[in-house]
């Protein structure tokens, strides 16, 4: 099974999505400031629900927090 989740963007939907991850990534503020990208957040969820499933019998907390841990930067 892949390990990959492809998803489709608008080219509109895409560049909003950039700034607000580019603004995060300058100052590590996630703020919301036109209703687009308010829109394009609302967007990416439905998209990620319609393309994700649980492949696991953990509950969903446990499913979560062992994705997160595997995401997390190795400490030193």
């Amino acid at each position: 099974m892949s390990k990959e989740v492809n998803i489709t963007l608008t080219k509109d939907e895409a560049w909003v999505l950039f700034e607000l991850t580019r603004r995060f990534s300058d100052n590590d503020k996630l703020n919301i400031e036109d209703q687009a990208e308010e829109r394009v957040i609302w967007n990416l969820c439905c998209i990620l629900e319609k393309a994700l499933y649980q492949d696991s019998d953990l509950g969903y907390k446990e499913f979560i927090s062992k994705c997160k841990d595997r995401l997390r930067d190795e400490e030193q």
